[in-house]
């Protein structure tokens, strides 16, 4: 009795052997389909061994210790945090009431009999072969047992003594240091042995060095300190290890002390979100996504695998069909031998299953072997190691049955179509009159009308991105089922053409089953180019649109934040040497307090400076004398989108320029005006007067006069700041000049001469330097200067004004050559499948005296005319994606426009949001041109000009 199990047996056996004889195209289709598998593999695998363990996390962070224990700098009081240890917040609310101040003691913590170590980090400037680099100190006994896992040695040894350290693998490779080297650090006497080089497993990029506890972070303090510089901050946590560990109970009561804790036991079996305080308190709450944003996201990935399903079976659909009208005559002895239709569709159907099983075996058994090959590779992309090396059997073989499913999937088609043929069609090769199918054309007519109204539903109602991608999809595959219809249009243009171009095109269109997939799979590759290209081209054209340059043309602007400017006039040195620079205007900042106090403000003995707002000048919103607050409290909606778009105190637009100082004041000379472009005489008269060149009307009062407070003492600025009142200090008002309107500053507020300042009791620090120059910088003068600025090892701040740059350019290029190989290869399977079935043509032609290139013309047009029609369809069909979404987006832009005027917010905006659609005809024009003719020249050039001579069949 035979079987469905003995028939399909016998069919998958037919294929098997089909396959092998075909190589050529056999490897073709396995290549396709075994691409993406490989490709989603090998990214499952590197996800799922890259996302650590709680116990991998553990060891990382603490080594063998049981927690970490660190000061939650809330002076002492309660907090409440999350199970990890990396939130926490006061217990108590102080809104309205002052601060505590009181100590933390963490070492009280400590449960007793416990083993403690002790981790401090700071930051240094550290000698290095090419000058100073920024890295991190870390002061841990790395010969502790308890530090096993945290920093894996890599080679040489630990360190034993105090002038001993080791340092990272990153660090020796970008300081040209190694093992046996010395280093110090800027403004430090004291230098220190590498003897070993370790690893941070979570951050292998890191810049770090490790010495023994005390060895290095105190001393170095120490040495700023005399010299007059800032002491860099130092961070201090605790290893410790107690018998028992700490339950989630235990580091509650931690807590009380106002000490943060991340427990080993807790990272194992963390708590339930009920009993997590913090998770109750107000603002605090676990921030889970919605199931309508999953829902979202799996249909984005559910259209995205679809679509990517249906590329690879348009392309080998036509292989298989290839396959079949090759093996017409097996098929047609199948059927001439008793063989069903079912036994036929069976074959074909084998061989997309055969070659399915053997592209999902190849992909994931490649994408393991990939994946550890290049794990190194892949650890240094994600800048980490991986954990265990994580292979989930279940997603590699749901991953693998979609290479079967496609497999299977793509033989449909080509399995129906062959069935279908007679037992004479196939054994004398006669292939008879095929009509096509009308009920598809409606269908993807309907499809089409459909897809269009819900994107444009999508984008103009309900302003969902996935909406539009649905309806894109869907209008896209009514495009796909469209395609024979349109081929069918698209022959009527084949009386004008001449004779070979005309024979392709005639062919082309009486083979509709073999040319319909092949222009389907063209569309949809073009089809994603120019949705993409469409959406980035307008993306760019806002961008341009919205650019404000931050200094003219060519220009260079040098700031220094650190040491009081103590690198300022080598940096000016070293950009005057190597820049192309026509002037150059230096700059100053007002100081308050030691020259070395930070830009902004802060530590021991440092103030800072306010530029001081007339009250007549403040914006009704905010202003202080109406007691600041809630804006919506004062006014209604409709006033203040009155004051944000006419009263000129509220809409206060935003600067293209940077100024590293508070107001956007500096200390300079007329010079600065000239590299600015600002050409107004006034102003150079005013500032020779010793006057404060303003160009804010707001920062003048009506006497005329520029105001700056000298704040001194922050805590008292601070209590003021918590009463709502202004901070105390000293205001100097300078006459002033207001430039003109029409005049750009690039940021530049405000502008004094080192006299002025002087004048008025301002003390001032280096603060870098503005360069016009002759010719823009090229690149070798940028790697040079770079590199000069990188052995000083400050935080130089370097602008070089090259205008707008489209940084995606390069993309947009990729996607193209990326449609362009899709289409050629699309192409080119037609164009074998179009000479598999020409060639009693082609031998036609031959006999009437059509010389041999004809046949080299021919496949050339066959390949150029499949391409064409299809970057047509695939341009028209791609332009409505991104269209909805920049709908979308412009929808989304005006709400947020219009809320934001309506509640008083100054969010910078100059007017409504400019959100154009443009349409690249660049990328189009090229895809039009270039792709169908690249692949017509391509597919002459591999076809032979004479084919084989073919003996008179017997009849």
């Amino acid at each position: 009795m035979k079987t469905w199990f003995h028939s399909w047996r016998a069919a998958i056996r037919i294929a098997r052997r089909d396959a092998w004889r075909s190589k050529g195209r056999s490897a073709l289709v396995l290549a396709m389909i075994a691409l993406p598998i490989l490709g989603v593999s090998a990214l499952d695998l590197t996800y799922r061994s890259s996302e650590l363990s709680a116990a991998e996390q553990a060891e990382r962070s603490m080594g063998a210790a049981d927690a970490i224990f660190r000061d939650a700098s809330v002076e002492g009081v309660p907090i409440l945090q999350d199970p990890r240890g990396e939130s926490h917040t006061p217990v108590k609310d102080y809104k309205d009431e002052p601060w505590p101040n009181g100590p933390t003691d963490v070492a009280k913590t400590f449960p007793a009999g416990s083993t403690v170590l002790t981790d401090r980090t700071g930051v240094a400037k550290l000698t290095t072969t090419h000058g100073l680099l920024s890295a991190d100190v870390r002061e841990l006994k790395a010969s502790d047992p308890m530090t096993r896992g945290i920093m894996p040695l890599l080679s040489g040894r630990l360190p034993e003594k105090n002038d001993e350290v080791m340092a990272t693998s990153h660090f020796l490779e970008v300081s040209g240091l190694s093992i046996g080297s010395t280093l110090s650090a800027r403004n430090f006497d004291r230098t220190y042995r590498i003897v070993g080089s370790y690893e941070l497993p979570d951050s292998l990029g890191a810049d770090q060095i490790n010495a023994l506890p005390g060895a290095f972070l105190a001393p170095y303090g120490k040495a700023a300190e005399k010299a007059g510089l800032p002491t860099p901050d130092v961070s201090t946590a605790y290893l410790v290890r107690s018998s028992g560990g700490f339950t989630w109970n235990k580091v509650q009561q931690i807590n009380t002390k106002g000490v943060a804790v991340t427990s080993r036991a807790v990272l194992l079996d963390p708590p339930a979100d009920s009993e997590v305080p913090l998770y109750s308190k107000e603002g605090w709450g676990t921030y889970d996504s919605s199931p309508a944003a999953d829902a979202a996201l799996y249909a984005s990935i559910a259209t995205v695998v679809g679509l990517a399903m249906l590329e690879i079976c348009l392309l080998a659909g036509p292989a298989f069909a290839v396959g079949a009208r090759r093996s017409r005559r097996q098929l047609g002895l199948v059927g001439a031998n008793g063989g069903a239709r079912s036994h036929i569709r069976a074959i074909v159907l084998s061989g997309g299953l055969v070659i399915g099983v053997a592209a999902a075996v190849l992909g994931t058994v490649l994408a393991v072997i990939l994946t550890l090959v290049l794990q190194p590779v892949l650890e240094d992309m994600m800048n980490q190691r991986f954990g265990a090396f994580d292979v989930r059997p279940l997603e590699l073989l749901g991953i693998a049955l979609l290479a079967v499913l496609t497999g299977l999937l793509a033989a449909i088609v080509p399995a129906i179509t062959a069935s279908r043929q007679t037992v004479l069609a196939s054994l004398t090769g006669r292939r008879g009159v095929r009509r096509s199918s009308r009920v598809l054309p409606l269908i993807g007519l309907a499809a089409v009308l459909l897809g269009v109204a819900i994107a444009l539903f999508g984008s103009i109602v309900t302003e969902s991105s996935v909406i539009v991608g649905g309806g894109s999809a869907i209008a896209e595959l009514g495009v796909v089922a469209l395609t024979p219809a349109l081929v069918g249009l698209f022959g009527r243009a084949g009386r004008w053409l001449p004779l070979s171009p005309r024979l392709a095109l005639r062919d082309a269109v009486r083979n509709r089953g073999r040319t319909a997939p092949a222009v389907a799979a063209v569309l949809a590759a073009v089809a994603g180019t120019v949705a993409v290209s469409t959406f980035m081209a307008s993306n760019e054209a806002q961008s341009r649109a919205g650019y404000e340059a931050r200094l003219p043309h060519g220009a260079v602007s040098a700031f220094v934040q650190e040491e009081g400017g103590r690198d300022v006039p080598a940096v000016r040195d070293a950009v005057q040497r190597l820049f192309p620079v026509d002037v150059r205007a230096d700059v100053e900042r007002v100081a308050v307090g030691k020259p070395t106090c930070p830009v902004w403000g802060g530590g021991p003995g440092c103030g800072r400076y306010e530029t001081v707002i007339p009250l007549e000048n403040e914006c009704p919103m905010y202003a202080t004398n109406l007691g600041g607050g809630d804006a919506s409290e004062k006014f209604t909606p409709e006033q203040r989108r009155k004051m944000l778009t006419d009263d000129w105190r509220c809409s206060r637009q935003s600067s293209g320029g940077w100024v590293f100082t508070d107001g956007g004041l500096l200390v300079g000379d007329a010079k600065l005006l000239q590299v600015l472009g600002v050409d107004d005489p006034g102003a150079v008269k005013a500032l020779a007067d010793g006057k404060v060149v303003s160009f804010s009307r707001a920062d003048i009062a009506k006497n005329g006069t520029y105001g700056i407070k000298q704040v001194t003492d922050l805590a008292a600025a601070d209590k003021a700041s918590e009463k709502g009142l202004p901070a105390p200090g000293k205001i100097s008002s300078l006459p002033a000049y207001l430039v003109p309107e029409g005049q750009e500053s690039y940021g530049v507020n405000a502008l004094m001469t080192p006299a002025t300042a002087k004048a008025a009791g301002l003390s001032t620090v280096p603060a870098g330097s503005y360069f016009s120059t002759e010719r823009m910088p090229d690149s070798e003068q940028r790697q040079k200067l770079d590199g000069e600025l990188a052995k000083l090892g400050s935080s130089v701040e370097l602008h070089v004004e090259q205008g707008f740059v489209n940084d995606d350019s390069l993309f947009v290029i990729a996607l193209a050559i990326f449609a362009g190989l899709v289409t050629i290869g699309a192409a080119g399977i037609a164009t074998g499948l179009a000479q598999a079935d020409a060639e009693a043509d082609l031998k036609t032609l031959a006999a009437v005296g059509a010389p041999p290139r004809v046949r080299r013309t021919l496949s050339g047009f066959q390949c150029g005319v499949v391409a064409a029609m299809g970057v047509i369809l695939g341009s028209a069909a791609g332009v409505l994606p991104a269209i909805g979404l920049r709908l979308t987006e412009e929808r989304d832009a005006i709400r947020y426009y219009e809320e934001a005027i309506s509640q008083g917010w100054d969010n910078g905006m100059s007017g409504p949001p400019y959100i154009p659609i443009v349409v690249p005809w660049e990328t189009l024009a090229g895809l039009l041109v270039a792709v169908p003719l690249g692949a017509a020249l391509l597919a002459a050039l591999v076809t032979r000009s004479r084919g084989a001579l073919a003996r008179r069949e017997a009849t």
